[in-house]
């Protein structure tokens, strides 16, 4: 297993952490009730994926 041979700097290490950023989930309308959902998720809402229903809610 590789180890690395030096410790890492405070410097290089939060420059490479400063990508880790935690990001907003992307909320999309659902077509047939108008909530916001997940996208590529069934609605919480209406129980319907793809205009298709698929949840009894």
């Amino acid at each position: 297993m590789a180890v690395p041979k030096r410790k890492m700097s405070r410097s290089n290490t939060r420059h490479r952490r400063s990508n880790w950023k935690a990001v907003t989930p992307n909320l999309v309308t659902c077509d047939s009730c108008r909530q916001p959902k997940l996208a590529h998720i069934a609605c919480p809402t209406c129980g319907t994926y793809n205009r298709r229903q698929v949840l009894e809610v």
